[in-house]
Order: C-alpha cells, then structure tokens, then sequence
C-alpha cells in the first residue's frame, strides 16, 4: 500500500460488498487480504453458533491472537472492531441492500435486520467511534459497478482521497 497506514479494516454491513471488493483491491495492488469470515469458520475462532442468526458467534480475542501482527485489508462487517491504521467502510441503500441479500438466500429476519443497521449508520458509527472520523472512508456502493468502488478504495490506499465519515445518509429509509 502506499498510503503509511499497513492495516486497513474494510467493513460495512452485510451485502454491501466488501469480499467482493476486497478480492480485486488484493488482486490488483497484491496485498494480503484476510476474509475474517472465512477465518472464523475453518480456523474456529469463534464460540459456537447463534442458532436465532443462523452465524457463528466470532471469538474477538482468538482472531487477535491469530491476526497478530497483522498487515493489508481486514474485510468483515467485525473488521473496524480490530487495530487498523484506518477503517473504509462500504455503505449500500438499504431498499438495494436487503435485494442483495434476498439473491443470497438469507433469513427475512436478517435482511431486515441489516438494512434497519444500514439505515441507522450502524458500522459506520462503530468504526468513527474506534478510529476518529479522520482515519474513516465512507463509500456507497449503490448501483454502482465493482471496478468503480475498487477504484475509490485503491484511492483511499494511495492517499488520494480525504477522510469521508457521514457523507452518505440513508435515514430517510427508515
């Protein structure tokens, strides 16, 4: 990365694409990308399932203990709750976010749930609160093609783009 910060958490409510993203930033600037997601799962770094969710409940101390001294992009809608250098956070309109999720098949219940959380600035919140507004990107990926989000980010890690925290408002959602 060429921006001095090493650690980027790229987060964001479910279904507003970070994986996706995360994969072609990894491939085009060859930087690590750690799929916390994934990690949890096969590495078993959580403590036991949340049968009401239908997700694993991530055990935050064992992924420190295994991300250790970690350097690249963290991506996970739990990325901003880990030291980084700086946080981007993906945002997405909640009436597209919750037909995102639908194509995935998940639980109304959930869909719900996380476009309620999108709506409300959630993560967003959360990662403002961890790292300061001024070490927080906020990117709305709303209709947007992939290439074009993966540009904002790699501009973000080039240093070529400002803080952006509450540039993007979905409330009227609600």
């Amino acid at each position: 990365m060429t921006r001095s910060d090493d650690r980027v958490a790229l987060t964001g409510t479910p279904g507003t694409g970070k994986t996706t993203v995360a994969e072609a930033v990894g491939d085009r600037r060859g930087i690590d990308v750690y799929h916390l997601n994934d990690l949890i799962r096969e590495e078993g770094l959580h403590e036991g399932e949340d049968e009401q969710r239908g997700s694993l409940v991530a055990d935050l101390d064992a992924i420190r203990e295994y991300l250790g001294d970690w350097s690249g992009l963290l991506d996970s809608h739990l990325a901003h709750h880990f030291e980084a250098d700086a946080a981007i956070v993906l945002r997405c309109h909640p009436d597209e976010l919750e037909e995102r999720l639908a194509e995935r098949d998940e639980p109304d219940a959930k869909i719900a749930e996380n476009a309620e959380s999108e709506a409300l600035d959630i993560v967003l919140s959360e990662a403002v609160r961890t790292y300061g507004e001024e070490n927080v990107y906020e990117i709305d990926t709303t209709d947007r093609p992939v290439e074009a989000v993966v540009d904002d980010v790699i501009a973000v890690l080039r240093g070529e783009r400002q803080p952006s925290a509450g540039t993007v408002d979905f409330t009227g959602a609600l």
